[in-house]
């Protein structure tokens, strides 16, 4: 009965894990194209609605870390899809830049103040003191399963509420089709926030993992931690190779010259890349020192970075580009799927996970302020494939610098 109750709460925490990044990442990544038409925004704009949300998310990273070891993950969680969903219903009025911009921030709030570090300390509570590989790989794989699922959804509704062909489709007719997602997406992350608040539950007390007061001392102890201030430069540089895989489906319509729902099927090929990896990884990783294996996980996405900026992919060579989106995926979601995986590895104390995870997210995630910025404006200062190329040209180089820092991670913690 533990066990299934055990299983059960990984669902849920798989589920509320990906729904609540839904409506501010998952749809303009798979819809990239149709979200810059139907907001009438361009790239940077775009970019700049990710600074807002980034800068809102900076903040709560640090002020939500120590909150998670004071109340339940799951109570913090539910409430946050619940405002997060509310946030939905604005975003489907199609609102002006300024108030998209100020939807952004309120997502930073929701998504990451009351969830990110509950969402952490759930799954290594869940894993244990000898299965951190298989419950961050599985959360990751399943969270990647999740929003693919999503994103064939929301594919689905998409073509089934567009009147005209989608080639020919007049700009209100795709407005009218994308408002349809996102009241779907809105409706199904409510529901995952009441079933995560009745029934997300590890069979651990609650206050065992509760701490009455944190400190300041405390929270110096925390930063003090070598494992903390590496898994800060890993985590800045696997994410940044992440938020570039959101351009991928843009690449496919403006490189490939794919319409608009074949480039939102690369959107979600990738998507189901991604829980792929993560349950490969959460089978078998924890056979191996997972700080060696993040290393060559940044290996895997250099070499997936270089296959698109050296420039080899013409529009006419399918077969090339979607193996060189299977090898930038592996790289860049095994990478995603390991990096809190080492927590255990680098003895940061359970009950201080959430302080941690605020810590190491402050710097970590801040890619949510520039990646979009950044390569917003280097697409469209350089239009066409060289924009991309250089957009890849980065991904590169932060592969390469949070490989040495997964490398002096492996070191420090494992000599003999």
């Amino acid at each position: 009965m533990k066990q299934t109750v055990s299983w059960v709460y990984l669902a849920l925490l798989i589920l509320a894990g990906e729904a609540v990044f839904i409506l501010p990442f998952v749809l303009p990544r798979i819809f990239r194209p149709t979200v810059l038409e139907v907001f009438q925004l361009d790239n940077v704009q775009l970019g700049f609605c990710f600074f807002v949300y980034g800068i809102v998310a900076v903040v709560s990273y640090l002020f939500g870390g120590p909150l998670a070891d004071r109340y339940p993950p799951r109570k913090l969680m539910a409430i946050a899809l619940w405002m997060t969903a509310f946030g939905g219903l604005l975003f489907a009025t199609f609102p002006s830049y300024l108030v998209l911009r100020v939807l952004y921030g309120y997502w930073g709030f929701t998504t990451i103040f009351l969830f990110w570090a509950p969402m952490i300390k759930a799954t290594r509570v869940w894993g244990g003191a000898n299965s951190q590989g298989r419950a961050f790989g599985f959360l990751d794989g399943g969270r990647g399963l999740t929003g693919a699922l999503f994103g064939l959804l929301g594919v689905l509704v998409f073509l089934f509420f567009i009147v005209d062909n989608v080639d020919v489709a007049s700009l209100e007719s795709r407005q009218l089709a994308f408002k349809k997602v996102i009241y779907s997406s809105a409706i199904i992350i409510s529901i995952i926030g009441c079933l995560t608040w009745f029934f997300m539950k590890s069979g651990v007390e609650e206050k065992e993992i509760q701490i009455e007061k944190i400190t300041v001392e405390q929270i110096a102890i925390v930063f003090k931690l070598p494992a903390v201030k590496l898994l800060m430069v890993i985590i800045l540089c696997a994410y940044v190779g992440y938020k570039i895989t959101d351009i991928l489906s843009q690449y496919a319509n403006e490189v490939m010259h794919y319409d608009q729902v074949k480039s939102g099927q690369v959107g979600t090929f990738l998507q189901f890349l991604r829980p792929a990896v993560g349950v490969v990884v959460g089978l078998v990783i924890d056979r191996f020192k997972i700080s060696l294996s993040l290393v060559c996980s940044f290996a895997i996405a250099v070499i997936g970075g270089l296959l698109f900026a050296i420039g080899l992919i013409e529009p006419t060579n399918t077969a090339l580009f979607l193996l060189s989106v299977v090898v930038i995926a592996t790289g860049v979601y095994a990478a995603r799927a390991l990096y809190f995986a080492v927590m255990e590895e680098g003895r940061i104390p359970l009950i201080y996970t959430g302080t941690a995870v605020g810590l190491i997210s402050v710097v970590g995630f801040t890619p949510d302020i520039f990646a979009g910025l950044v390569y917003g404006y280097l697409l469209d200062t350089y239009p066409g494939e060289l924009g991309f190329q250089y957009v890849f040209l980065m991904l590169v180089g932060f592969s390469v610098i949070g490989g040495l820092a997964a490398l002096q991670y492996f070191r420090i913690y494992n000599k003999r």
